[in-house]
């Protein structure tokens, strides 16, 4: 079978009204990835950009081959729990071992399977269906798994939604809302959906860092232009040395061509010193926190390095000339 690209959310700035209409869900710190488990034939996990993930959650892939019956698919998120709260580094590990040390983190951290929609049911294919459709027959599912396996959270009530936006659930990882319509079908690759932040975080792509590849003190940050060019936002303030660390076993440096070939960049806003660069290849995306100071595209001040977002692509950031951040008003 050919699984369908994930159905998307787009960025809102408040929480709309609630009119019966509109479901609101948790939105999990974690990877989002579709879990198929045909009839016949090995179970597949796989990422929103496509990426083969059963290698790295063979504790996932088990449990579907065990618990889930033929021929279904789930959409939701993989999280791994440790000490109260979501872990994302947990998660990234799996991504950069091998099988052996997979397995090992399989028994050490084992992961947990959030599933917030079933796409298919033995011969039913269930996304022409209404989300309210949809959600009761992933509730009648769920109802008899247990872990891995997570149904997430469901609500129609504006004040229940508030509550997940708040500090508690955001202390244990959760990053905010995703809102969907209670009569729309499942749109694949499109984004139907809407998400709301409880944090002020963003995101942008790594077009270089300071002072060297093997040494990245700060990082230099772009987004794409509506013709698809990596513009400069900003920088990050420095790395502790755990990031820095991180960091530098991920990079590339740049490919000819890179936009920003021959650029000078200066130490500070607004200052002439010259700042030693190393442009990398503008593929991986970055999770940072900034203020609202915005000046044509670029942070006025530096930003804070979150982490690496390994499941996102570059295209995944927003667009140049989006910094502001959401609020939950």
């Amino acid at each position: 079978m050919r699984l369908p690209e994930p159905m998307l959310a787009s960025p809102v700035d408040r929480l709309p009204a609630f009119d019966g209409q509109v479901a609101a869900e948790p939105k999990w710190d974690g990877f989002r990835a579709l879990v198929w488990r045909p009839r016949d034939g090995p179970v597949e996990i796989v990422s929103r950009r496509g990426t083969p993930l059963a290698r790295a959650f063979p504790d996932i892939a088990a449990a579907a081959e065990r618990d889930l019956p033929g021929d279904c698919l789930l959409d939701g998120e993989l999280v791994v729990w440790n000490a109260g709260r979501l872990d994302f580094d947990l998660l990234q590990q799996r991504l950069r071992s091998g099988t052996a040390a997979a397995a090992r983190l399989a028994a050490t951290t084992p992961a947990h399977f959030v599933a917030f929609d079933l796409l298919c049911l033995g011969e039913i294919g269930l996304m022409p269906l209404p989300y309210r459709e949809r959600r009761a027959a992933l509730e009648r599912l769920c109802a008899g798994l247990a872990p891995p396996w997570t149904l997430c959270p469901s609500t129609t009530e504006r004040e229940q939604a508030l509550e997940w936006l708040g500090e508690q659930w955001a202390v244990a990882g959760l990053e905010g809302l995703v809102l969907k319509r209670m009569g729309q079908a499942y749109l694949a690759g499109q984004r139907g959906w809407r998400k709301l932040r409880s944090r002020s975080t963003t995101e942008a792509i790594v077009g270089g860092v300071s002072p060297s590849l093997a040494r990245p003190q700060t990082v230099l940050l772009g987004r794409l232009d509506a013709d698809g060019r990596l513009r400069y936002v900003g920088r990050t303030t420095a790395l502790n040395a755990p990031q820095a660390h991180a960091l530098a076993e991920t990079l590339e440096p740049a490919p000819p061509g890179h936009p920003w070939t021959g650029r000078r960049f200066t130490a500070s806003w607004g200052s002439r010193e010259p700042l030693a660069v190393a442009l990398t290849a503008p593929e991986l995306v970055a999770e940072v926190s900034a203020d609202a100071a915005v000046d044509r595209g670029k942070w006025r001040h530096p930003v804070r390095w979150v982490r690496l977002r390994a499941d996102l692509s570059p295209a995944d950031a927003p667009p140049f000339g989006q910094g502001d951040q959401p609020s939950a008003g």
